[in-house]
């Protein structure tokens, strides 16, 4: 890992806090310090609910004037299809899909950017077990993604709160922020927390 070239936008913690609204998902990014304290607003995020077609925008500030990044379905209503997660200009940075099949016990996703590939898995299997058969919210969510030599890239885990709110934490330096950002949200969006 060492001898790969960092991402343009790396950056080692932030946290995710969702705001509840009725009509819209809303989401704040901040850069953290190493005890997830939030120390820079990085990006503020917005996913319309009910709509057919998953799509994300981020922008740079509360005046939604400029999208920075964001990550859209590639097909409507076809489940494995996934997610490309694009930058300011549209160019493509990333993707990631949920793995239904794998998911069905233990959700799992697939994601790809710039020097590296891997997957991400619920870190616990009774938890996972629980929060589908049971009612419990207050059930942690963790997430660990690793490359195909078993090293982490990111891990996503969520703590309690009013309102979701998830700490990153990506100690492989070949992982854009806005990697890692669109699927800590993604995961929010599309487990439908």
């Amino acid at each position: 890992m060492t001898d790969q070239p960092a991402a343009h936008m790396h950056v080692p913690s932030f946290v995710v806090k969702q705001k509840l609204t009725m009509m819209v998902n809303r989401y704040e990014i901040s850069e953290s310090d190493q005890a997830f304290n939030p120390v820079r607003l990085m990006a503020l995020a917005e996913q319309k609910r009910m709509a057919f077609k998953e799509q994300v925008t981020f922008f740079s500030d509360a005046s939604r004037s400029r999208a920075v990044f964001a990550f859209k379905a590639r097909r409507k209503l076809d489940l494995n299809a996934g997610y490309d997660i694009t930058d300011e200009s549209g160019q493509q940075i990333g993707f990631f899909r949920k793995d239904f099949g794998a998911s069905l016990l233990r959700s799992t996703f697939h994601i790809e950017g710039p020097g590296f590939a891997g997957t991400g898995q619920e870190r616990n299997q009774l938890v996972a077990l629980l929060r589908r058969f049971t009612d419990l919210s207050f059930l942690p969510i963790h997430f660990d993604f690793v490359d195909n030599q078993g090293q982490v890239l990111f891990s996503v885990e969520r703590k309690m709160s009013i309102g979701d709110r998830y700490n990153v934490s990506v100690p492989d330096r070949r992982v854009d922020f806005r990697v890692a950002a669109a699927v800590a949200v993604g995961l929010d969006a599309l487990m439908a927390r």
